[in-house]
């Protein structure tokens, strides 16, 4: 045992050592990569780790602590009624304007509740795919069939790809439903309006705060782009109810903490990124001084950030030395090589495209822009909907966490299944 350890080791040193021998930086080529890897991290830090996943953090956290066990088996659990949690998990993306990587924390929490394989699957692909901002804006941008190929596609998608999951791992899930069953959850501490109120306050907090801006200066969508952070404002008040009337943490905890939040607005007005991050450290010192459900919604918050943040960034630096970042260029891989290789409606163009789109990281609504590009350089339009089926849902980020939350199998089979059905909508799509 003891020699088969060190034989690890030695080979570990021996590829890290000709990893560091051979470093082509007299390329540019490398070093160009090396920048994008860089600048997609300092982006994504930037753009999504502060008002994307904290918030996704602290809403996996109120599935985990305040939503029973018994709540997420009626609705996705093995008892559940079969058409009803497909339904739900497969719409989920029409509320939830997230990321393939915001989407994870949720995941996760309702995986660990007790939630059955497919439903959560159906979810976790849903969530980032039916994205009802991407969807208008592919119909706006890349034309109206294309948008309703891609809500059409995406819909069918989550409900065959939770199916599939749920048949192919029957026998692993049928173990796990009869170990839920055997540990019923303690009745509700609290009725299930409240603890929903507080669940959506902090959803519709996310969603406005990454309320991304539309193409047209007019409209519905530009007014609510607009007025994003007061309608933000407007349900921090509510989520500050909720903690005094629902959670009843300590007044002055609370009164003080929304005092700081009030104070950080006026000094930094032009920035409301302030006030909201110093909203969620007040949240955080008043949940860890608080003994009991508070405390432990923070625990489980913490403990999804410790489980995610160094898997997303890992595997955000991958995806941005292969593959370039969405705004600033290119990877080591050319992109003109990805142009070429995704004309035409080949079955190889189709699955290049859905592959490529698996492993590339898309923030919510850049594939559009993207694909727009693509296009005007000769992409097919068989696999440029390929890439919209497999793109946002899926990123190398998103697969390494999604490992560690189901396992190597379920994940390999997850992605397979994306893949193959994303390649086979782009042929169907592309001959049409």
């Amino acid at each position: 045992m003891e020699t088969k350890k060190e034989i690890k080791i030695l080979f570990w040193l021996i590829a890290f050592f000709l990893f560091a021998y051979f470093l082509p930086l007299e390329k540019a080529q490398f070093m160009d990569a090396i920048y994008e890897a860089l600048y997609l991290v300092r982006w994504y830090a930037q753009e999504h780790v502060l008002l994307c996943l904290i918030p996704a953090f602290f809403i996996a956290g109120v599935i985990a602590v305040f939503v029973s066990q018994g709540a997420v088996m009626k609705y996705f659990g093995a008892q559940a009624t079969k058409w009803k949690s497909y339904l739900v998990a497969s719409v989920s993306g029409t509320v939830l304007a997230v990321c393939s990587c915001t989407i994870l924390p949720l995941f996760s929490g309702i995986h660990k509740r007790g939630a059955g394989l497919g439903p959560a699957i159906a979810f976790l692909y849903s969530g980032p795919a039916i994205n009802i901002l991407a969807i208008i804006l592919t119909a706006r941008i890349l034309g109206y069939e294309l948008g309703v190929a891609r809500i059409i596609g995406a819909v069918v998608f989550a409900i065959v790809i939770g199916l599939l999951m749920a048949f192919i791992f029957r026998k692993e899930e049928k173990e796990r439903a009869e170990e839920a069953m055997n540990f019923p959850s303690p009745p509700e501490s609290r009725p299930m309006w409240q603890t929903s109120f507080h669940f959506f306050v902090l959803v519709f907090i996310l969603i406005f705060a990454n309320w991304g801006r539309p193409d047209v200066d007019e409209g519905a969508w530009f007014w609510l782009w607009s007025n994003k952070w007061t309608i933000t404002a407007i349900f921090g008040v509510l989520f500050v109810a909720s903690l005094l009337f629902i959670l009843k943490l300590n007044r002055w905890y609370v009164a003080i903490a929304t005092t700081a939040v009030i104070i950080a607005w006026l000094l930094v007005p032009g920035n409301p990124l302030v006030p909201f991050v110093v909203a969620f450290i007040g949240l955080s010192i008043i949940t860890a001084a608080t003994p009991g459900e508070p405390r432990e919604w923070l625990w489980s918050t913490w403990g999804f950030t410790k489980q995610i943040v160094p898997l997303l960034f890992a595997g955000v630096m991958v995806a941005g030395f292969l593959l370039g970042s969405p705004e600033s260029g290119e990877g080591i891989i050319p992109n003109e090589w990805v142009a070429t290789l995704v004309g035409g409606n080949s079955v190889f163009a189709n699955l290049f495209a859905s592959v490529f789109g698996a492993f590339m990281y898309f923030a919510t609504l850049t594939e559009v822009p993207i694909i727009q590009g693509l296009l005007a350089s000769g992409m097919g339009k068989g696999p440029a909907l390929a890439l919209l089926l497999a793109g946002p849902a899926l990123s190398l980020p998103n697969m390494l966490v999604i490992h560690s939350v189901i396992g190597t199998k379920k994940t390999v089979v997850f992605i397979t299944l994306v893949v193959i059905m994303a390649t086979i909508s782009g042929l169907i799509y592309g001959a049409i």
